[in-house]
């Protein structure tokens, strides 16, 4: 109950704003807050939301060991994808009005802000996460998929928004390495046309030019690191003036967030870790940024090699 009350005006009573919260008398408000009774844990999950506060930090626990995770909703349809996208604009565009607010980036995978520009690339991406997640998308066919208009509109959305943002990400040459792997994986199966995969590579082309633009402008507000020692693993670090929130991957697009301050604190430890071991190729020399790009080019051109290999031997 201390973190409530250190949220609420000096001349606010406590046991009131409590009764209010969970629409229960004095009496038993009283009880809760002298700790004589138990909060239930659904009383406890609506005081967290309440007052925006962990349940952690709403019991005052302690120990080192325990943290209280926020689990991002379950994708399950296209209309659960749009949703989580215009949560995530929400979460960022209050993460760009607040004051000196950072992210931290562990790229195992291409940044999915990177893939919402609404382009062919946009949609393989939501056709490859609705294959996944959603199970009436069961051998639907790549050219079968046609996105709906609220769905891109919200990808779009999102996408843009990252760019205003002051971030920095660590890749490794294999950061491309999943997404040309989906490529293969759908033209194989026959659920993807070669023309398509053909224009998919050439789209993960320009996105790793446009990134090495970024990084030879050394734009303002955006740092990039190559780190060929460690894994990366797709989390995400943000902090901001007033506190830091961490968001953990456990599965397709879901992340597990939490504001535990001990655990933000050894998040961010890692990541200087990380960083200290990493190149900021903004300003690593143009032989050093040529030879990071053109790894992830070799990437693209061989898997367009490949595709072209079997065009050839179905004209033969």
């Amino acid at each position: 109950m201390n973190r409530i009350r250190k949220r609420l005006p000096a001349n606010t009573s406590l046991i009131e704003e409590i009764a209010e919260a969970l629409d229960i008398s004095y009496d038993a408000a009283h009880r809760r807050t002298s700790l004589k009774s138990k909060l239930s844990l659904e009383e406890s999950m609506q005081l967290a939301r309440r007052f925006h506060i962990s349940l952690d930090g709403l019991h005052d626990v302690s120990s080192q060991d325990i943290v209280a995770v926020q689990k991002t909703a379950s994708i399950r349809s296209e209309e659960d994808l749009q949703k989580y996208f215009e949560r995530s604009y929400i979460s960022l565009s209050s993460l760009k009005a607040s004051e000196e607010s950072h992210l931290l980036y562990s790229a195992k995978d291409i940044p999915l802000f990177y893939l919402l520009e609404g382009n062919l690339l946009t949609r393989f991406k939501c056709y490859v996460w609705l294959k996944l997640l959603d199970p009436t998308f069961s051998n639907k066919k790549f050219s079968h998929y046609h996105p709906s208009l609220p769905l891109l509109t919200a990808a779009k959305e999102l996408g843009g928004i990252y760019g205003d943002l002051t971030i920095s990400e660590i890749w490794d040459v294999t950061t491309v390495n999943s997404t040309l792997k989906q490529i293969h994986f759908y033209f194989e199966a026959g659920l993807l046309e070669i023309e398509d995969a053909l224009v998919l590579c050439s789209q993960i082309e320009e996105l790793i030019t446009n990134l090495s633009q970024k990084v030879s402008k050394s734009r303002h507000g955006f740092q990039l690191y190559y780190n060929e020692l460690l894994l990366m693993n797709n989390q995400v670090l943000v902090q901001t003036k007033s506190q830091q929130s961490l968001y953990v991957p456990f599965s397709m697009l879901s992340y597990y967030l939490t504001s535990d301050s001990s655990m933000c604190e050894q998040a961010n430890d890692y990541f200087q870790k990380q960083l200290e071991h990493s190149k900021l190729l903004n300003t690593a020399g143009e032989k050093e940024q040529n030879t990071f790009f053109n790894k992830m080019y070799s990437k693209i051109e061989a898997l367009k090699q490949l595709l072209s290999a079997y065009q050839v031997l179905d004209f033969e």
